[in-house]
């Protein structure tokens, strides 16, 4: 039985994370011809194979879903081991904030793994809409902020998670009227997207008119694709009873999930918290399949 590295296996779970080979290996910053060698010795190694190329697309065998499973948990432990025994005690108490997007991504359970690394710290947790949480930094009222923001309004301080494409949805039967306002829905009275979509505005006369704000992205998705009227949302809410609207729409800008501090949070342990939550995080992998209206 061969050895199982700890360089192939990243480059296994790099693979399932982020869409296949290419993504890996700009993920990993290594040549594709690198990665495709990683899972090859792999399967030499083993006797099987991990991915089933016939279709085009890397997709993993039985075999290779079991060794994913098994990577995943070796590299978890094998980060825990390096982490702690190279870095200081720390104490503290860490004020953030995060969206209720990023609290459906795995965000506490990455908390609950920096709690395992760091007992000492203590991290209060606060779930709010994107403004409110820039707004509670800038009057440091939280510590640390993870949330969206428009690409082009990051601070050069900022940590990005991830970039995000935006569209226009609806659902696939739903009926322009341009003689009346377009509903719109809305994350909440203080969503961004909302008040870009207002001040933007349509090359039609009809304008927008909010019918429905709520802080769940879920909820906004089972609105549009319930014909109720058309959002704003990101490509890793697409689903496919949606359609995305590509005329008469103006084109939204991209957005991005940053990691924020306030001014005075400069401590050893918020430093350490934005890396735990930096290196954790793995972003949706692919959209839904899209269906274009």
């Amino acid at each position: 039985m061969t050895r199982l590295d700890i360089g192939s296996l990243e480059a296994l779970c790099a693979i399932a994370d982020h869409g296949g080979i290419t993504r890996a290996a700009d993920h990993l910053a290594l040549s594709q011809s690198a990665i495709s060698h990683k899972i090859k010795r792999l399967e030499d190694g083993l006797g099987y194979a991990i991915l089933d190329r016939r279709a085009g697309v890397s997709k993993f065998t039985r075999e290779g879903q079991q060794l994913l499973a098994y990577g995943r948990r070796i590299l978890a432990i094998h980060e825990e081991a390096l982490i702690s025994l190279a870095r200081k005690p720390l104490k503290g108490r860490l004020r953030l904030g995060m969206t209720e997007d990023m609290a459906n991504n795995g965000l506490p359970k990455i908390l609950g793994h920096f709690k395992k690394l760091y007992p000492d710290v203590a991290v209060t947790t606060t779930t709010a809409q994107s403004l409110h949480i820039a707004r509670q930094l800038e009057d440091r009222e939280i510590d640390i902020g993870v949330f969206d923001i428009f690409e082009h309004l990051t601070h050069p301080t900022d940590i990005t998670l991830r970039q995000t494409p935006l569209h226009w949805v609806k659902a696939p039967d739903f009926e322009f009227d341009w003689s009346k306002p377009i509903p719109f829905l809305a994350f909440d009275p203080d969503c961004f997207y909302q008040k870009w979509a207002m001040e933007t505005g349509l090359a039609h006369d009809a304008g927008f008119e909010t019918i429905l704000t709520c802080a769940s992205s879920n909820a906004i998705v089972a609105a549009v694709s319930s014909g109720l009227g058309v959002a704003l949302i990101g490509d890793h809410c697409l689903t496919p009873d949606i359609d995305v609207i590509t005329d008469s729409f103006p084109r939204p800008p991209s957005v991005a999930t940053v990691i924020r501090t306030s001014r005075q949070a400069h401590s050893d342990a918020a430093s350490a918290l934005q890396a735990c939550i930096r290196d954790a995080f793995t972003p949706a992998t692919r959209p839904a399949e899209r269906r274009i209206a």
